[in-house]
């Protein structure tokens, strides 16, 4: 029984330069559609991959977490996200949910809208702030500013809503050393449950990758391993446990689903684009809204590729993704890689932990690098 959901609602109000998730900018006269669909591929879904016996409503699937991702998914009005939280509550059994969990933009917060994801049971929050930054901000091409992102911030609480989560940027063009402690300072301030701190990557496809391409910006390992160290040190001496390379969490709020992903648990994906990896099998949908609303609402399959996997496949996944992880990789994933192993241990980069090899301090500063020697 599939216990994870992902659902990739693609729209936004501005495309941002940098992001190189699926996503279109926000048409008025598809969003109906689009829900409607949503609930479609989740009936067919859930009757094929989630079927289980629950003992207060059987038959009904009842996952443990669901996560609606984008895109901005509140850049829904208000009637539509209560119509798709509305159909998932008909649909699923939610008596054994954990976390739902929904990505928001500041620009899209309001207090009625805050209200509506808090009736529905929605009970986590990522808010994309990125930076408090208003030069910043502008740069990402965000909606919103500085005092809105705290606002926003503001409304979610008032809500009701006890578990979010603030998205932020270092390595951004231009961006020093004292504006991410500045950010960091002011996050913490805000005393958010998880933080989550990305560095910038120039994405193919995006117009970040071409400004990077034509030599308008610039990437400096050094200066991003000075803002992730920056990071590391003013979080967790906040009391923020460092539970994955690029998220923090105060005790008893890392993030249920992304930890199933890293756990490499199986997952359905609902959307267009979205993935779903059940045992040997993965698939993606469509990589385009219109299309995805079509196939789906005239009885099609919205899949666009299909890819059989192998035990290597899951073995090199499950090393990649958990030894991001403060737990590690489990050491019969490394069995063949001994000389390595011990080659990390005496740099000071990989340490043992409860059976398994967890990346150190040090180590978590060039983890992409000690992935690699393991593939």
């Amino acid at each position: 029984m599939i216990r994870h959901l992902y659902v990739h609602i693609p729209f936004c109000a501005r495309i941002c330069p940098y992001c190189a998730f699926y996503k279109d900018l926000l048409d008025r006269s598809q969003t109906s559609r689009f829900c409607e669909a949503i609930l479609r591929e989740l009936q067919g879904l859930v009757g094929t991959h989630c079927s289980g016996v629950s003992p207060r409503r059987p038959q009904r699937a009842a996952p443990t977490t669901i996560y609606f991702g984008g895109g901005t998914p509140t850049a829904l009005n208000i009637a539509q996200l209560e119509f798709l939280m509305r159909g998932f509550h008909q649909q699923l059994d939610l008596s054994e949910l954990v976390e739902w969990t929904i990505e928001a933009n500041p620009g899209s917060v309001s207090a009625r809208k805050a209200a509506i994801l808090k009736k529905f049971g929605i009970n986590r929050i990522s808010l994309g702030v990125q930076s408090w930054d208003d030069q910043l901000l502008k740069l990402l091409g965000r909606e919103h500013n500085g005092r809105q992102a705290e606002e926003s911030f503001r409304i979610l609480r008032a809500a009701g809503l006890m578990n979010i989560n603030i998205d932020l940027m270092f390595g951004l063009p231009g961006q020093t050393i004292k504006q991410w402690r500045l950010t960091l300072e002011k996050t913490i301030a805000l005393q958010p449950d998880h933080i989550s701190a990305y560095c910038l990557t120039y994405e193919e496809g995006t117009e970040f990758f071409l400004r990077h391409a034509r030599g308008e910006f610039r990437q400096d390992a050094d200066m991003d391993a000075g803002f992730f160290e920056v990071a590391m040190a003013i979080l967790e001496d906040a009391g923020y446990e460092h539970y994955e390379i690029s998220n923090y969490a105060r005790p008893g709020f890392s993030s249920v689903h992304n930890r199933a992903y890293w756990l490499s648990k199986d997952y359905l994906g609902i959307g267009p684009s979205a993935v779903s990896t059940v045992g040997m099998r993965r698939w993606q949908n469509v990589c385009d809204y219109r299309t995805y609303i079509e196939r789906v609402l005239s009885g099609q399959s919205p899949h666009a590729s299909t890819e059989n996997l192998t035990h290597e496949i899951k073995r090199t996944e499950r090393v990649a993704l958990s030894l991001r992880t403060r737990d590690g990789v489990r050491a019969s994933d490394l069995k063949r890689f001994t000389q390595q192993t011990n080659e990390f241990i005496a740099l000071g980069l990989l340490r043992q932990s409860n059976g398994n090899f967890a990346l150190t301090r040090k180590g978590k500063a060039v983890a992409d690098s000690v992935a690699e020697a393991f593939l």
